[in-house]
């Protein structure tokens, strides 16, 4: 069976340095830190007392208040992120044949802040128990494919994939293979997060995970610095529209890039911590250029896991110095973390649209805040510090990793 060809036709982007594509990848290109203190919530008791939190939104100026009120956080993204990538592939919804457009989203928690609420609301009461009708079905980590293909109509496959960090990479994956095996014609994929909340970022300090630069937030995400001390949690969401190759060409689609593989592996070795000789990110990055049917000398640019913690950079670029040989001092590796903060869910997805408009534009936004060189790093490796790099990018490279070991990676080619 000849698999089908898949392609980029539609982005749309919400971050904590942008609310729409094009804000992001000016927010990108330009070195914008999207970390703040708190405004969620007083975290005056935290550890931790910032995030990468959305800014300037008001989600009734895109959803009924009705609706909105019936989702959670990251469902809002969600609906928010798809609606501007499916305007931004010019779908004439009311002619695609429904049944074969699908709905395949990633989310690494779902509805945190509606599960610590009602909880919170419960533990205040007698012991009666008052909970929101909508509680379940704000709350469940499937509800932001479901409430897009309701808005739409779309009747083709729609779930959730969940693997922690790597979540939004496997829904990619999985619209990917199901587009290839000649399912759908089109799949709106992505993913979305909201877990800057009590709970979320309580529980990631109780982990020790979080950087704790209380005193300056905007330097905090430093990955690859000699000098980082742990993520910062940052919120958001991003959409893609895949669509089958000749479905887009008989429509006069624009096609963004081609996505011509994806990889996954698992680490087997801790709940949280990566494998220090990186033996699964080896694995996953040689995973996607087999099925891409790539050489790894035909990669230009990766957009790494890049977190800023301690043990997880060092691990991903050992790997990569592993898989691509000397080639990898020829590849423009960049962190975007750095500026957006660690979306959980929904890294895989805002990643892959930087890496996807880096190679339209030929410019590899920079991993800001990088002061100190660490030994432990390869200084041959070119991480693209503090400032963009103009290069042409045929073949782009983004790295997703979860908790758990859960790793994906997919390959985006410049349409030949």
């Amino acid at each position: 069976m000849e698999l089908k060809r898949v392609v980029v036709t539609g982005l749309g982007a919400l971050t904590p340095i942008g609310n729409t594509k094009d804000e992001y990848w000016d927010g990108l290109v330009n070195g914008k830190s999207g970390a703040a203190p708190i405004t969620y919530f007083d975290a005056e008791k935290f550890k931790t007392q910032f995030a990468c939190e959305i800014k300037n939104f008001e989600v009734t100026d895109f959803i009924d208040r009705k609706l909105s009120n019936r989702m959670d956080k990251f469902s809002q993204y969600a609906m928010v992120a798809s609606d501007e990538a499916i305007i931004d592939a010019k779908l004439d919804v009311d002619s695609l044949n429904k049944l074969r457009v699908g709905v395949i989203w990633g989310a690494g928690i779902g509805g945190l802040e509606t599960f610590q609420d009602e909880v919170l609301n419960y533990a205040k009461g007698d012991g009666t128990p008052r909970f929101n009708p909508f509680f379940i079905p704000k709350m469940i980590a499937d509800i932001a494919p479901g409430n897009i293909s309701i808005k739409y109509g779309f009747m083709g496959p729609n779930y959730t994939t969940v693997s922690a960090c790597a979540s939004s990479a496997n829904s990619m994956i999985d619209a990917l293979n199901t587009i290839r095996l000649g399912h759908c014609d089109v799949i709106i994929t992505g993913g979305s997060e909201a877990a800057v909340t009590i709970a979320g970022m309580g529980g990631f300090n109780a982990m020790h995970a979080m950087s704790t630069r209380n005193e300056s937030p905007e330097t905090a995400s430093r990955p690859f610095d000699a000098n980082r001390d742990g993520f910062v949690l940052g919120e958001g969401a991003g959409a893609i529209v895949l669509e089958e190759y000749e479905h887009a060409k008989a429509r006069g689609a624009k096609i963004y890039a081609e996505v011509v593989g994806g990889g996954l592996s698992s680490d087997a070795y801790h709940m949280t911590a990566p494998h220090p000789d990186g033996i699964g990110v080896m694995a996953v990055m040689r995973n996607c250029l087999e099925n891409a049917g790539l050489k790894p000398e035909d990669v230009d640019h990766i957009n790494t896991h890049g977190t800023s913690t301690p043990l997880g950079d060092v691990a991903e670029l050992k790997a990569i110095s592993e898989v691509f040989g000397e080639h990898a001092k020829n590849i423009s590796i960049n962190s975007t973390k750095s500026m957006t903060g660690h979306l959980l869910g929904a890294a895989g997805a805002v990643e892959a649209i930087a890496s996807i408009l880096a190679m339209e534009n030929g410019i590899v936004p920079p991993t800001i805040n990088h002061e100190t060189v660490d030994e432990n790093i390869d200084p041959e490796l070119n991480l693209v510090l503090n400032t963009p790099e103009k290069r042409k990018i045929n073949v782009a490279m983004s790295n997703t990793f979860g908790f758990g070991g859960h790793n994906a990676c997919v390959l985006f080619k410049k349409l030949d």
